[in-house]
């Protein structure tokens, strides 16, 4: 059964308050957005940090915005430690950004204010101006959101709840029934800092797989389709076996991980959109790897309609969802793997640029951190040398900026200094750019 979900008080405070704002700010002329025409001012670089206990990457997200003539220029050197502006989040913030770069948005991860939803105007270097638009999210996607902007000025936060196994039976001879959690969806218009509408149902696993053992329990990464009638939103699928019964310290009755004989293709759940109605979901027959992702967006909407999905973080394949079917395409599978001629590749972060030409950072067997630059319709890839492909981690990577035919990543070892490696994916030259100071512990996750 589906249901808006019902918001605390505060929640509804957050949206009126944010109605008033965005009222007032709709009536002042923002010049950053009047001169039409105008080239992009901004490149904004995000790196982490680590908490108080040291935990690398786990203490929150410096950020500061670049021109396009300092991203390229060597002798530029960034402290974004020492100069740069803490965006709100107790934890790693989880960032999106506005296509033009002149806003950034954040939902603030765990803490007080996990799940609240904030908005900055991008003025270059660390004057970053929250813009008061602050949303409560965290009755809906929880304290520890997982959203991306699905398309332009639209977010979705989901969350799946409580993923509880129910069984049957006394000991010791205990019947497992099935494992199913609760699926939370939000619309988040980016532009007027409000949410549009809401759901919660059961996760729709048909009866029969669940029986058989599988469950999700996470999901991630919506997108937007390109008629904005459906979102996809990638599922981290697991399978628990039936038969193998044992308990625990407590007497609790426990089923054995089964994943070796997964059966099911990488799963999508599919919605309408704006209704958030008629969930169901979608298989692929190409590969059975996950597609919830980690920290990055990992699907988007092609220059031909189709949706492209990535299998990451520890798949190697781009999947396509047919815009005339809105189910998987199986008579199409790109593999980074056959297309750089590598075994184990696993992609980490993915973005879709323009007319099939897509950048991937990823790794080998878990190892080093790589950059390609590959063309989804002839299923080719040309990978890109780093100076630092030994002692890169991408696993907290977040989003990569591209802006006309420069694509912009910052390489940084944790703790050490690196670069702002600016990409032309037409050309495929290399321009290593500013030098980022490095810090114990740190290291930078993205470009907006």
């Amino acid at each position: 059964m589906m249901k808006k979900i019902q918001l605390r008080s505060l929640f509804l405070m957050s949206i009126l308050g944010a109605s008033i704002l965005t009222s007032c700010e709709e009536n002042t002329a923002d010049p950053q957005k009047e001169e039409e025409g105008k080239g992009r001012e901004f490149i904004t670089l995000t790196a982490s940090i680590p908490d108080e206990a040291g935990t690398a990457g786990n203490g929150g997200t410096m950020a500061f915005a670049l021109t396009p003539e300092q991203a390229i220029d060597p002798s530029y050197v960034l402290n974004i430690y020492q100069n740069g502006f803490g965006l709100r989040s107790a934890r790693t913030a989880r960032v999106q950004a506005s296509e033009d770069g002149t806003e950034v948005y954040n939902i603030q991860y765990t803490g007080e204010d996990g799940g609240v939803f904030n908005k900055y105007r991008v003025n270059g270097g660390k004057n970053f101006v929250d813009t008061g638009n602050e949303l409560n999210l965290s009755d809906i996607i929880g304290t520890s959101p997982r959203w991306v902007k699905a398309a332009e000025g639209i977010g979705v936060g989901v969350h799946l709840t409580g993923a509880n196994t129910i069984y049957e039976g006394t000991a010791p001879n205990h019947v497992y029934k099935y494992t199913r959690g609760t699926v939370r969806i939000a619309i988040i218009d980016l532009i007027n800092s409000r949410v549009p509408n809401t759901a919660e149902f059961a996760f729709p696993f048909p009866e029969e797989l669940e029986a058989q053992g599988y469950y999700v329990g996470r999901i991630d990464v919506p997108v937007l389709n390109a008629e904005k009638t459906k979102i996809y939103i990638g599922c981290n699928v697991s399978k628990y076996d039936p038969k193998k019964l044992s308990y625990n310290a407590e007497g609790k009755p426990t089923w054995a991980n089964d994943n070796a004989n997964r059966q099911i293709g990488t799963t999508t759940l599919v919605v309408d959109y704006p209704s958030l109605t008629n969930p169901k979901l979608i298989y692929s027959e190409v590969s059975k790897v996950n597609n919830h992702s980690y920290r990055t967006m990992t699907q988007y909407v092609g220059t031909d309609g189709h949706i492209y999905q990535a299998t990451a973080t520890s798949g190697q394949d781009i999947l396509r969802i047919s815009k005339n079917t809105n189910t998987y395409d199986n008579s199409y599978h790109f593999s980074l793997d056959a297309a750089l001629g590598v075994t184990g590749a696993r992609i980490q972060a993915f973005r879709y640029i323009k007319d099939g030409e897509a950048v991937m950072l990823y790794n080998i067997a878990g190892k080093g951190g790589y950059i390609a630059l590959v063309n989804l319709n002839t299923k080719t890839a040309t990978k890109i040398s780093n100076e630092y492909e030994s002692s890169l981690d991408f696993s907290q990577y977040q989003n990569i900026a591209v802006h006309e035919d420069l694509v912009y990543i910052p390489l940084t070892p944790s703790g050490e200094s690196g670069k702002l490696y600016v990409i032309n994916w037409k050309t495929k030259t290399v321009t290593k750019g500013a030098t980022l100071s490095g810090q114990s512990g740190s290291w930078f996750i993205g470009s907006y």
